[in-house]
């Protein structure tokens, strides 16, 4: 039997990213898959209320809870998440700190743009003068 190439799938513990929705951008858990389109998410350290989430709306993340019961209630999944500390570990993964520079980046208003704008020429000096040194 060969490997499969899908490394994240639909199953009861698996960490979700949020894509519409008045939650869009938090993390929530599956706790129980409903059918082929939908499964009920619960998200208490990040409120996210308990409830049927489509899988068209949820993107799937690396993380994932261990030994989760299927239809566990929101203090279980809350202590499973503590204990294992998987919020903390999306936060300080890649995909979340990009997400979170991202949304600072937005939040900018023109005068926030113009300094980065500096800095960034300002890096851009330093690296060639360094260049130019080492050559």
């Amino acid at each position: 039997m060969s490997e499969s190439n899908f490394k994240r799938f639909v199953e009861v513990g698996r960490v979700v990213l949020l894509k519409s929705g008045p939650s869009a951008g938090q993390v929530a858990v599956i706790a129980e898959i409903i059918d082929h389109n939908r499964a009920i998410i619960d998200g208490p350290t990040t409120s996210v209320p308990r409830q049927a989430f489509p899988y068209k709306h949820l993107t799937l993340t690396p993380h994932k809870l261990t030994k989760l019961p299927r239809g566990a209630g929101s203090g279980v999944i809350k202590k499973q998440l503590e204990q294992e500390a998987t919020i903390a570990k999306w936060e300080s993964s890649k995909w979340a700190t990009k997400r979170a520079a991202l949304e600072q980046r937005r939040k900018l208003n023109d005068f926030g743009r113009f300094e980065v704008q500096l800095l960034k020429k300002q890096r851009r000096d330093l690296v060639r003068k360094a260049l130019a040194k080492k050559a």
